[in-house]
């Protein structure tokens, strides 16, 4: 239920979440007031468009900036960096004898029978790899210990060698992490402005290689995390925003600024965890058991599973590999990353997508995008390739006239004429290719929804979907029923719903320590737990909310699933439950189950959590310009062309009708195809419903 105004936090709220192709900013007023704004992203300088962006909104509601309480954001600085490569000089040091730990790698393939194929380069070049004579055991005891002087000496080639972030991998360190921290505090004296990473502070665990990859990619980026939320805090003081910065973490909560620059990379899915987060919490509400959140927007599309009210969370994936969640033989394409993260399947097909025809003659959609400069060719900023966006003009789907409130135009003329070598190539018409171009789109985005469903042993049948993104709402239907889904769920602010779960996201800190022999008692694994919890209580504040997860895997296995600890005083029986949840999950999610005799321990994980002062239901009121202004038709092609009714969100109803429709929100278009059915609930979503095939 939403909160009473006497429990609203007192004051604005502003989620921002940048995007390869718009900013979306939502404010949250005092009194329940909902100010959007969707402005195209300014790149290189992201975060000059949040401000503006903030400002903007803020202007729009007649706020002062004085009364925001709290300036909520979403970015993809980390992840542009290691996309674009465009991270700083990064170094590792380790033991002597591991230099080449990243090279060597897991020895996968993601691509099996291409030739062509290469693994991607080491953020850190071998000249930037250097080695320590000390050794940690795995029983914990140094043999030998670190020579302070070999570190003092190596901290001068450091900066000789012009290093500008260092990540510290000592072997077996999360046995003895103050050794590995000890040379890491060393360093940072000896080096002032070198960001210093120790693989201990981001990935305490085993697996020298995963430990390693995610030190060295925190290093990667922590310079430009740095400098960019140093930059956007001191843009919002100069604009009189002084709230708090909270940035959303891959795993799907808030964390303050200070923490995320030492930590960066517990960022890297920051903004497509926004979004999931607001599914998440939509879900809830409405009593959905099994949900696929559909995110489309300029660059990607994306696809993530919630059950019974949570996200599945990651804690291995890959990042700079096309699809970023390391699942299975699809690994071994990016850089590994050991931190939780709400597992989300991605494909380069978005707005923005390029479309193109190869040397066979075969129909292409992405993953090359336009974004937002120069766009797509109907925008009129000078691009010249075409993209979903301009094949969705020219089939009637997108209004020829503006879009996001009207700021921005749109020019049909230019989107044809940006089709017409696809379509001379395709032998075709131009709104032939431009159908070709949505069906393969539909079909790529089919991958990112099975990868998240059928590959983790879920039928995509029995969930629903809940779509958003600025294209999300275009493609949902269509890909619904490619996969047997039965019923999309559009929400208000579908382009803008990653801010708006900025808005509705729990603070949340993250605790983990291995697994070891000494706590084989169950008194001391209950004692290790409360020492976790007391250093998330210690960030958050004694009435945060504790979970205890455990992970479990089975003796000999490579990978492990995530198990909640009950609530309770930890017991053997306990522990029982523990491990029957774990073969239940098991069998699930692989078909089969072990005994007792089999389950292994890994890691002992505690979440904090502070929840949000915000409920969903807050922000799910009809939109102040959801009506479409008087009855209107477009031609719209589908297999064939039919003219389509053209209407607000506010004049549907709660009986359904059939389809084709055209839905305009001010953020994202609706398209509801010949066959389906659609009505408005008492939420405000357009719930779109197939029938039986």
């Amino acid at each position: 239920m939403p909160l009473s105004p006497d429990l609203r936090p007192a004051g604005w709220r502003v989620g921002a979440d940048i995007g390869g192709t718009f900013t979306d900013v939502i404010a949250l007023g005092p009194a329940g007031e909902v100010v959007p704004v969707k402005v195209p992203s300014t790149p290189p300088d992201y975060g000059s468009g949040v401000v503006s962006a903030t400002t903007d909104v803020l202007s729009s509601a007649g706020a002062r900036p004085e009364a925001v309480v709290a300036m909520l954001h979403g970015t993809t600085v980390a992840t542009n960096a290691i996309l674009s490569m465009s991270g700083v000089r990064t170094a590792v040091v380790t033991t002597r004898g591991f230099r080449d730990v990243l090279e060597i790698g897991r020895l996968r393939r993601p691509v099996l029978y291409d030739l062509s194929w290469s693994k991607p380069e080491p953020l850190a070049r071998r000249r930037n790899r250097y080695e320590l004579g000390q050794r940690i055991t795995a029983d914990g005891r140094l043999d030998p210990p670190t020579d302070e002087d070999e570190v003092l000496a190596l901290a001068a080639r450091l900066r000789a060698d012009g290093v500008e972030a260092v990540a510290v991998c000592l072997l077996n360190s999360y046995v003895r992490p103050d050794e590995e921290r000890r040379v890491a505090e060393l360093l940072r004296a000896e080096l002032p402005g070198v960001y210093v990473t120790a693989s201990v502070d981001v990935s305490p665990q085993p697996h020298e290689y995963e430990r390693t990859s995610t030190a060295t990619v925190n290093a990667y980026v922590g310079p430009a995390v740095h400098g960019y939320l140093t930059r956007l805090e001191a843009g919002l003081r100069d604009a009189k925003v002084s709230a708090p910065l909270l940035v959303m973490q891959s795993s799907g909560g808030l964390l303050d600024a200070a923490s995320v620059a030492r930590r960066p990379v517990q960022i890297i899915e920051s903004g497509p965890a926004a979004g999931v987060t607001a599914v998440q919490k939509l879900a809830q509400l409405i009593g959905l058991s099994t949900v696929v959140a559909f995110d489309m927007g300029g660059t990607t599309a994306k696809a993530s599973l919630i059950e019974h009210g949570e996200p599945f969370v990651s804690v291995d994936y890959e990042v700079g590999g096309g699809m970023n969640v390391a699942r299975g033989l699809s690994s071994g394409a990016g850089y590994p990353v050991r931190a939780p993260s709400i597992d989300i399947a991605e494909v380069g097909s978005g707005g923005g997508s390029i479309i193109s025809v190869d040397a066979a003659g075969a129909l292409h959609v992405g993953p090359s995008s336009a974004g937002s400069l120069p766009g797509p060719a109907c925008y009129g900023k000078g691009g010249e390739l075409a993209t979903l966006t301009d094949a969705n003009v020219t089939l009637g789907y997108l209004s020829p006239e503006a879009l996001a409130g009207g700021r921005v135009a749109i020019h049909p003329d230019l989107a044809e004429r940006a089709l017409a070598p696809v379509a001379e190539r395709l032998g075709a018409d131009v709104p032939a290719a431009a159908r070709g171009a949505y069906q393969v789109a539909v079909s790529s985005m089919t991958t990112a929804v099975k990868a998240v469903t059928s590959e983790r042993g879920r039928d995509p049948r029995e969930a629903t979907m809940v779509a958003f993104g600025g294209a999300g709402p275009l493609y949902a239907a269509a890909l619904a029923r490619e996969l047997g889904i039965s019923t999309v769920i559009v929400p208000v602010y579908p382009g803008l719903f990653s801010s708006l779960g900025l808005l509705v996201a729990d603070t949340e800190h993250h605790e983990l320590t291995p697994y070891r022999s000494e706590f084989a008692e169950v008194s001391a694994l209950a004692a290790e737990f409360a020492r976790l919890s007391a250093k998330v209580r210690a960030d958050l504040g004694a009435d945060c909310v504790v979970d205890r997860l455990l992970d479990v895997r089975y003796r000999g296995q490579r990978f492990e699933l995530r198990i909640r600890v009950p609530d309770g005083d930890l017991t053997e029986d306990l522990l029982a439950e523990v491990r029957q949840r774990f073969h239940a999950e098991h069998k699930r999610t692989y078909g089969r189950a072990g005994t007792d005799e089999l389950v292994e321990l890994v890691n002992l994980r505690v979440r904090g959590r502070v929840p949000t002062p915000v409920s969903i239901a807050d922000v799910l009121g009809l939109p102040a310009a959801a009506g479409s202004g008087g009855p209107a038709t477009r031609d719209c092609r589908f297999a064939e062309v039919v003219p389509t009714p053209v209407v607000g969100r506010s004049d549907l109803g709660a009986e359904p009708v059939e389809g084709p429709m055209v839905i305009e929100d001010m953020d994202a278009t609706t398209l509801v195809p010949p066959g389906a059915r659609v009505h408005r609930d008492r939420f405000n979503n357009i719930v779109i419903t197939w029938g039986a095939s």
